[in-house]
C-alpha cells in the first residue's frame, strides 16, 4: 500500500475519531439546546461515512471496495439535511422542523441509502464501479447513475440552502454569536468545496478529500462548543425571542455564566458588553449594583424570585426590578435562568413621594401626627419587650402668634422649619420626630432614660434660643418650651404624652423657654 494512501487513511481515521468525540460532546449537551440532536446526527452520520471511506481505501479487492461504499451510504446522504436542520434551529426557524417536514427532508437521503445497498440489482446510483488503472494503490472510480445525480443535487441543495439562511441572517446576529455561525458556515462550505473538487476530478488519484476537510470542521466545532458555548441554553434565535423587549434580559447557564443578553440590558447596564459572554454574571453585578450582586449570589436558578435594586449611573440613582426565572428544557429540567430587569425608577420615585406625603408634615418635613403615633407605638412595644427605657419630648414655640402677627405667616412658617431643623440635628435616625399640632412638636426617644432625655431637650432649647432665624426683614429670635416624660408615666403612649403635656404646661407657666420633666425640673430658664 502506498505511503500516500497510508497517510490518507491515518488522517481520515483521525477525522472519524473527532466526529465520534463530537457526537458524545453534543449528546451530553442535548438538554441545553434542542438543535443539539441535529448536531449529534451530523457527527454520527459523518463518522459512519468517514470510517467507511477509510476502510474502502484499505481494501484489497474491488468487491471489498464495493462493500464499504455501500456502508458509507448509511451515513453520507443524511449529513447535508442534518446540517440544514441545525441551521434552522440556530437562526430561530425551528418551527419549520416538525413531524411533517422532518420525514420529507430525509426522504431523499433514505432512498439514496436504499439505492446504494441494492445498487447491484438496478445500477441506478452507480452504473459501474471500477479500479483506476493509473494509481500506485488500489483506488476505485465510478460511472454515475441517474439517482446519483438526484442524490448529489439534493445534497448540494441542502448545503446551499443552509449557507443562504446564515448569510441572510448575518446582519441581524449579535456580534458574539457571529463566530458560532461562521463556524457552521465553514462546516458547510469547506466540505462542499472539497466535494465539488472531487466531482471535477481535481483530487489526487481520485481520492475523496471531504473526510480530510471534515477533520478541520470537526475541530472548529469542538472549539466553538467549549469556548463559545455553542450548544448553550440560548441559541442564536435570541433576536426573535427578546431582542425587541423593553425590559432588559440576561440569560445564564446553571453555573451562572452569561450566555446571552438583549439590547435593552446593554442600554440599562453600561458595564455590559460582548466580553461578558462566558463570564460569571456576578462579576458584572458587583460592578453595577451591590443589591443586584447579592440577589444573583443568593437566589437559586431553578426557583422564581425577584427583588428591587438601586443602580448608580452618572450621579443618578436608578431603580430596577429584577426577576429571576428558570430556563427549562422541554422535559422540564432547568438548564439555566433568565433575569429580567424592569426600570421602575419613575414608579419608585412616585411611590416615595406618595409615602412622604402620607407620613410627613407638608410644612416642616417631620412626621405627621398619625405616622408619628404609629412609629412611636411600635418603638414603645419593642422597648418594653427588650426592657429598655423610652422617653418623649413635647416642645412648643413660645409666643408663636406674635411672630405671625409681627412678621407674617410666611416668617412664622420659616420659624417652625427653623425649630424642627435644629431639633432634627440632635436626633438619631431611630428617633421619630413629628408635628403634634399647630406649633407643637413631639420626639420619641427609644432606649433613652428620662434624665438623658431632659439633657437632650435642654441642648435643643439652648440652640433654638441662641440661633435667631435670619430673614429679609432681619433676624427673628424666639424660644421654645419643653416637657419630658418616660414610659413610667403611663401604661399607654397617650398616657405618656399626657404626662409630657403636663410638664410642658409647667414650662409655659413658669416663664417659658424652659425644660420640665414629669418628676422634677432639670433646667432653669434662659435669661
Amino acid at each position: 500500500m502506498g505511503s500516500l494512501n497510508t497517510d490518507y487513511i491515518v488522517i481520515i481515521s483521525f477525522s472519524g475519531v473527532l466526529h465520534v468525540f463530537l457526537a458524545f460532546l453534543a449528546y451530553f449537551r442535548r438538554a441545553d439546546f434542542q438543535g443539539a440532536k441535529a448536531f449529534v446526527a451530523i457527527a454520527v452520520t459523518s463518522a459512519i461515512y468517514i470510517f467507511g471511506y477509510a476502510l474502502e481505501l484499505s481494501s484489497g479487492t474491488l468487491n471489498e471496495i464495493r462493500f464499504w461504499t455501500k456502508a458509507e451510504y448509511l451515513g453520507l446522504p443524511f449529513i447535508s439535511p442534518a446540517d440544514l436542520v441545525l441551521v434552522l434551529y440556530f437562526v430561530g426557524l425551528d418551527k419549520l422542523v416538525n413531524r411533517i417536514t422532518l420525514p420529507l427532508l430525509f426522504a431523499v437521503p433514505a432512498v439514496s441509502c436504499v439505492m446504494a445497498l441494492t445498487n447491484d440489482a438496478h445500477h441506478l446510483l452507480y452504473r459501474e464501479i471500477y479500479l483506476r488503472p493509473d494509481t500506485p494503490f488500489l483506488t476505485a472510480d465510478i460511472v454515475m447513475g441517474p439517482w446519483y445525480i438526484v442524490h448529489g443535487s439534493y445534497t448540494f441543495g441542502c448545503l446551499f440552502a443552509g449557507a443562504c439562511i446564515i448569510i441572510a441572517k448575518w446582519n441581524s446576529m449579535k456580534h458574539n454569536y457571529k463566530w458560532q455561525m461562521l463556524t457552521i458556515l465553514i462546516g458547510i462550505l469547506l466540505p462542499s468545496a472539497a466535494s465539488l473538487a472531487y466531482l471535477l476530478g481535481l483530487s489526487p488519484y481520485g481520492m475523496d478529500p471531504v473526510p480530510v476537510v471534515m477533520s478541520i470542521t470537526s475541530t472548529l466545532y469542538i472549539l466553538a462548543i467549549w469556548s463559545r458555548g455553542m450548544l448553550s441554553a440560548a441559541p442564536i434565535a435570541r433576536e426573535n425571542l427578546f431582542a425587541n423587549l423593553v425590559d432588559g434580559v440576561l440569560v445564564t447557564d446553571l453555573s451562572g455564566r452569561v450566555i446571552d443578553y438583549n439590547p435593552s440590558a446593554e442600554r440599562m447596564i453600561p458595564e455590559l458588553d460582548a466580553s461578558i459572554i462566558g463570564k460569571p454574571l456576578l462579576l458584572l453585578m458587583e460592578q453595577a449594583s451591590p443589591e443586584a450582586a447579592s440577589f444573583v449570589r443568593n437566589s437559586v436558578p431553578d426557583i422564581k424570585s425577584e427583588t428591587r435594586a438601586k443602580w448608580l449611573r452618572s450621579g443618578q440613582t436608578l431603580h430596577y426590578l429584577l426577576r429571576s426565572t428558570p430556563v427549562l428544557k422541554r422535559g422540564g429540567g432547568c438548564v439555566g435562568r433568565m433575569i429580567k430587569l424592569t426600570d421602575v425608577t419613575e414608579q419608585t420615585v412616585l411611590q416615595e413621594k406618595l409615602r412622604f406625603m402620607a407620613t410627613r408634615d407638608s410644612l416642616t418635613g417631620v412626621y405627621n401626627r398619625g405616622y408619628w403615633l404609629e412609629q412611636s407605638r411600635e418603638a414603645l412595644a419593642r422597648c418594653r419587650q427588650l426592657e429598655r427605657p423610652l422617653s418623649l419630648i413635647l416642645l412648643d414655640a413660645d409666643h408663636f402668634k406674635s411672630i405671625n402677627d409681627s412678621y407674617g405667616h410666611d416668617i412664622g412658617d420659616l420659624a417652625l422649619r427653623h425649630m424642627t431643623g435644629i431639633g432634627s440635628g440632635h436626633l438619631q435616625d431611630d428617633c421619630p420626630f413629628g408635628r403634634y399640632g399647630g406649633e407643637e412638636f413631639v420626639i420619641c426617644l427609644p432606649g433613652m432614660p428620662l434624665e438623658e432625655a431632659g439633657q437632650l431637650a435642654e441642648a435643643i432649647r439652648e440652640e433654638i434660643a441662641a440661633s435667631p432665624l435670619m430673614t429679609a426683614k432681619g433676624p427673628v429670635s424666639f424660644t421654645s418650651s419643653f416637657g419630658v416624660a418616660d414610659d413610667r408615666s403611663g401604661s399607654t403612649l397617650e398616657e405618656i404624652l399626657s404626662a409630657a403635656d403636663e410638664a410642658l404646661y409647667r414650662s409655659k407657666h413658669s416663664g417659658r423657654n424652659q425644660v420640665h420633666l414629669t418628676r422634677r425640673r432639670t433646667a432653669a430658664s434662659a435669661p
